[in-house]
Parts: C-alpha cells; sequence; structure tokens
C-alpha cells in the first residue's frame, strides 16, 4: 500500500487498480478533461456502471473534504502514523 501512496505509477498494480488510480487523478486534477472515454477505460477493465458510479463518488467525497479541512486549517490527527513514515 505504501508504494500506492509514495507513487501508484511505479507501484505493482492491477490493470484494474491502475484504471481506478489514473480516473482519481485525472477527475482530482483535471476534472474538465473528463470525457466517455475515461469511463470506457473503466468498462474495459471491467468495471459495471455500478462500480464506476461508487468510485465516482469516492473519489469526489475525498476531493470535496479535503479541501474543506485545507479551507479550515484542520490538522491532520497525530495518533495516526503518516504513511511511509518508518
Amino acid at each position: 500500500m505504501h508504494a500506492v501512496v509514495r507513487d501508484w505509477r511505479a507501484a505493482p498494480l492491477s490493470n484494474a487498480d491502475r484504471a481506478l488510480c489514473e480516473l482519481a487523478e485525472k477527475l482530482t486534477h483535471r476534472q474538465h478533461e473528463m470525457t466517455p472515454a475515461d469511463l470506457e477505460r473503466l468498462r474495459a477493465r471491467g468495471f459495471d456502471d455500478r462500480a464506476i458510479h461508487d468510485a465516482v463518488h469516492v473519489i469526489g467525497y475525498f476531493a470535496y473534504i479535503t479541501r474543506v479541512a485545507d479551507a479550515l486549517g484542520v490538522e491532520p490527527e497525530t495518533f495516526i502514523e503518516p504513511w511511509g513514515g518508518k
């Protein structure tokens, strides 16, 4: 899991997981570039419409809540160890 956090492109991921990471990155950073082809890539990796719907909602929620936390100056919990910290 730490390899995904450090650099998902270099992590040993399945084609399906790699497609999800590509979607998450694009939806988070370049959402205005999303096209139906992005969803077709997921379908080609075995995702049905329900799974795609759920993935988009989870990705969108994390983007939303991160922005809310950043805007309000929420500090990370000290009892949670940072990824890759050891």
